[in-house]
């Protein structure tokens, strides 16, 4: 059954309910000024968009006619309150029902734009949503969105409903993947929230913070995640279990910063609440996040310590016990005891194999760490077997897509790297889409993504689609790390190289002469890459100057001379 036309009085309905209930007629829409556009789930609304200058009264329609107020607008706002009602009993389906009963009333007593309108779609959005109907709920929550925008100035309820209409934009989209989006709608309901609290905010400060860290912006996280805590210390005590998750949020902004001791005293302070909270699991954890903060600084000894008191306190088929296995590994496999260290990844493997984990991405961040070690023992096809059976899993759980697409990048890179460029292609270009919409268009990783895009059409000889994947490579690597980082470079003679492939020699000379100037700007330790990157400009133009035995790229081969009989 084909999904219905999106508009305001729809916005909620999904196919399941469609066949419940007709279709709600729309009302008659007053045409729209000159200039003024909207997004087509609000064109139902009866009431024009209000203008910025007009009076704050104007922000609603006038008054409906005296025979319809009396009975119109009591049923329809009971019939959103018992919609409210039932949400927070957690009769979702009954509450979507209710809110999409509303709304035709709401409209006729308030006008479409107005704050009882917004509230019935915030809540037919929420509703949605936890049905799982992420498409129907975004429809509802970016009309509801709208209509709170054009009511701002009208105070602080507008405010209010305007902040709790965004946070749960930002969980429908997270739902769907699209966490770069849902930071900025987090971001914007926190500002709303400060206009109406002076000095509260903390849970917002840090529900924020968090979103920043999920998209790896970790230098946005941190000041707003030592303004929870400085608020959350002086309302619950630092002793308690809410300072307790701000200073987990505080301890990953460090660790991503790199700014590794300050990290590690986080934990420290964190594992102290644990303790004296009776927390042992979390302690373990905290312990385990502790060593590989250790391993970091180079403090192996004190990681092996750490995770000897998990292994003591833990059960034997605790998953915090198979989680310190995995860190152990990684101590074992960086002193070279690749058979321990092999030891140690099997027997936590048979500990996650037998277990449901409460957490999916605590347990796919174990699989993916385990295949990971395996790969740098050059194991490939464990690795690959791995990775595959952590997507396969990440599939059937919602809201894992930034871990879907990390580990399909990898995935896609390793299947490149063992000569299966068929398969790894559909990997990364599936990695590409997650990470673009979890990370936003300049995240590093999605520009590695690109170039072993890049890598794979040059192994398929497709020239063209190999140039446009490189330079996207390049512009976003570039940003990340420098002008003069290793892969910034390497992407640049990766463009050279394509376009000497595709007998573009201008273009491909203009890259190396960039990479050699990239090298000279890097100084006397990179005499060596420069001398080859200039040895590689003599070779490229006697290619273009049609010598049979040029060499260019660097891997290719000269043109052999024919045998004299």
């Amino acid at each position: 059954m084909r999904r219905l036309h999106r508009s305001l009085l729809a916005a909620a309905l999904s196919k399941p309910l469609c066949r419940r209930r007709p279709r709600p007629a729309l009302h008659h829409r007053s045409p729209l000024r000159p200039h003024q556009s909207l997004p087509f789930s609000t064109r139902a609304l009866a009431t024009p968009l209000p203008t910025p200058d007009a009076a704050p009264t104007a922000l609603t329609t006038p008054p409906p006619t005296p025979s319809a107020a009396p009975t119109s607008q009591p049923t329809a706002l009971a019939s959103l309150e018992a919609a409210e009602r039932k949400e927070a009993a957690g009769d979702h389906q009954e509450a979507l029902d209710l809110a999409l009963k509303a709304l035709g009333p709401l409209q006729d007593s308030h006008g479409g734009w107005s704050l009882p309108v917004a509230r019935a779609l915030r809540l037919a959005g929420a509703a949605a949503f936890r049905l799982n109907l992420l498409n129907d709920s975004l429809d509802s929550l970016e009309a509801a969105a709208e209509i709170v925008d054009s009511l701002l100035g009208a105070g602080a309820e507008a405010a209010t409903v305007g902040a709790a209409v965004l946070e749960q934009l930002a969980r429908t989209k997270t739902a769907m993947g699209r966490r770069w989006d849902a930071v900025a709608d987090l971001r914007r309901a926190l500002d709303l929230k400060r206009r109406v609290l002076d000095g509260g905010c903390a849970d917002a400060c840090r529900d924020v913070a968090e979103a920043y860290v999920g998209v790896l912006c970790f230098d946005k996280a941190l000041p707003l995640c030592l303004k929870a805590l400085e608020i959350t210390v002086k309302r619950f005590g630092d002793g308690s279990a809410e300072v307790a998750k701000v200073r987990q949020i505080l301890m990953v902004a460090y660790t991503g910063l790199g700014r590794n001791e300050e990290a590690l005293e986080q934990n420290k302070l964190l594992r102290m609440v644990y303790e004296g909270l009776g927390m042992d699991v979390e302690l373990s954890l905290a312990e385990i996040d502790g060593a590989g903060l250790s391993i970091l600084l180079g403090r192996t000894e004190d990681a092996m310590n750490d995770l000897k008191k998990v292994m003591n306190r833990a059960s034997k088929d605790s998953e915090e016990r198979a989680l310190a296995f995995v860190t152990m590994a990684k101590i074992l496999c960086s002193q070279e005891r690749l058979s321990d260290s092999r030891r140690c990844l099997e027997i936590a493997r048979e500990t996650l194999d037998s277990k449901r984990s409460a957490n999916p991405e605590r347990t796919a961040g174990a699989y993916t760490e385990i295949s990971m070690l395996y790969e740098s023992m050059t194991e490939f096809e464990m690795s690959l077997c791995l990775m595959k059976k952590t997507l396969a899993f990440l599939e059937r759980v919602p809201g894992m897509h930034h871990i879907q697409g990390s580990i399909s990048a990898r995935l896609g890179w390793l299947l490149l790297l063992t000569k299966r460029v068929d398969e790894a292609v559909p990997l990364l270009e599936k990695a590409v889409e997650k990470l673009k919409n979890c990370f936003g268009p300049l995240h590093f990783g999605l520009g590695f993504a690109y170039k072993h895009l890049g890598e794979a059409n040059l192994e398929l000889n497709q020239l063209d689609a190999a140039v446009k994947f490189f330079v996207l490579a390049s512009d976003i690597i570039t940003a990340a790390f420098g002008p003069k980082h290793e892969d910034s470079i390497e992407i640049l003679q990766l463009i050279a190289n394509a376009y000497g492939l595709m007998g573009s020699y201008k273009h491909a000379e203009d890259y190396q002469l960039r990479v050699i100037a990239a090298y000279e700007s890097c100084g006397p330790d990179m005499s060596y890459e420069q001398r080859e990157a200039r040895r590689l400009l003599e070779q490229l133009r006697k290619k273009a100057e049609g010598s049979p035995h040029a060499v260019f790229p660097a891997n290719s081969l000269p043109v052999l001379p024919q045998d004299r009989e």
